[in-house]
């Protein structure tokens, strides 16, 4: 079981990592000699953990038609935003229905990431 466990940390690399020593014996790690052209990588890191903290927020607060229509309504399934009135088409609701699922379902998303952020 350990070795299973173990198995999945290999691919991690911590950027505070040495990978050796320059020429006047300092080490140097991988977050020295990384470069990036126009995006900060730490941005880009941290953005990353913000969606995926999101998307587990979404999957573990919400039932599954506030979960529906929130991803529909914000694009998070392929990218395009929908509007009220093609939810509602969808799913065969009213639109007034659909945003009143949407705004339960930011209120309980608001109030999940804040309580995780105390």
């Amino acid at each position: 079981m350990l070795l299973r466990s173990r198995k999945k940390e290999q691919g991690d690399v911590s950027l505070n990592e040495s990978i050796g020593t320059d020429k006047e014996g300092n080490q140097v790690m991988l977050l020295d000699v990384m470069s990036s052209d126009d995006v900060d990588v730490f941005d880009e890191i941290n953005t990353s953990m913000e969606v995926k903290q999101l998307y587990s927020n979404i999957c573990q607060e919400l039932d599954p038609r506030e979960r529906q229509v929130i991803l529909l309504r914000y694009g998070l399934i392929d990218g395009r935003c929908l509007p009220q009135r093609e939810i509602a088409k969808q799913l065969k609701i009213s639109r007034s229905y659909v945003s009143r699922i949407e705004k339960k379902a930011v209120t309980k998303l608001r109030k999940g990431i804040c309580e995780e952020k105390k």
